[in-house]
């Protein structure tokens, strides 16, 4: 077995996959890691895969261009689930797809397809919960601040609404838990930053916020509440436990 050690993140993955056509080496023989997450292996032999822009990028016209549109966005959420495995799975999608084509997504009796569909699934309602739930604060030096904690690493998914809902707005949203912030900018641009100290975002709390927003939102939560029809366990189904801790109103 030959295992192929690829950076995190979509583009190292393609990379990876690239690196494996190119080998010449039987696909049963190989698999794909990431470098960081994989597991070590007793007998295998392992190479490393470099980050080169042009082979990401060859892989997935390849990916649209034979398979479709759409398989390119689930393989692009796949590549954001928390699963270490992730990788294999989807060099697995891709050599499944380079035979099948555009039928691919509809094989979800192949294991690949199936885990690919699934993270796709799981990647694409963890964003979509954060940006209902995602709440932001003024800071007094007039920028919006929001704080997440996603499993997956979704925070370029949630970005990209929020600088479509707020394109005029300075904002800036930290994930605590990969490290990563995306800055937006009132001009529209914006970017996302890994390494994220922590000692920076105790700087940009440090900076204070407006307390009339804070409240007058807090006040409209519980203004709109009917106590009579509370209902924890619905509450609970609709609104998961571990997005509250970051949301103003349960603050």
């Amino acid at each position: 077995m030959t295992v192929f050690l690829c950076k995190n993140g979509f583009d190292g993955i393609l990379c990876g996959v690239y690196d494996i056509y190119a080998s010449r080496l039987p696909l049963s023989d190989c698999s794909l890691e990431l470098e960081r997450e994989y597991e070590p292996l007793l007998f295998a032999q392992y190479r490393e895969v470099p980050l080169e822009a042009w082979k990401a990028k060859r892989v997935a016209e390849k990916i649209k261009n034979f398979m479709s549109e759409e398989s390119y966005v689930y393989l692009y959420r796949a590549s954001l689930h928390k699963s270490p495995e992730r990788g294999n799975w989807i060099f697995k999608f891709i050599a499944l797809g380079l035979t099948a084509g555009r039928k691919v997504l509809g094989m979800l009796q192949n294991p690949a397809v199936y885990e690919v569909f699934q993270m796709n699934r799981y990647v694409g309602n963890e964003a979509h919960f954060l940006v209902e739930f995602l709440r932001f604060e003024r800071l007094e030096s007039g920028i919006y601040y929001g704080k997440v904690g996603p499993e997956n690493q979704v925070l370029e998914l949630v970005a990209v609404h929020f600088a479509d809902r707020f394109p005029d707005m300075d904002w800036r949203i930290y994930d605590e838990k990969h490290r990563a912030a995306a800055f937006h900018a009132s001009t529209g641009h914006w970017v996302i930053r890994e390494n994220v100290e922590k000692e920076t975002v105790e700087k940009w709390k440090g900076e204070g916020n407006s307390d009339a927003y804070v409240n007058m939102w807090k006040t409209f939560f519980h203004t709109i509440a009917i106590e009579e029809r509370t209902n924890p366990r619905c509450q609970r189904t609709m609104l998961p436990l571990r997005y509250r801790k970051y949301m103003t109103e349960f603050q």
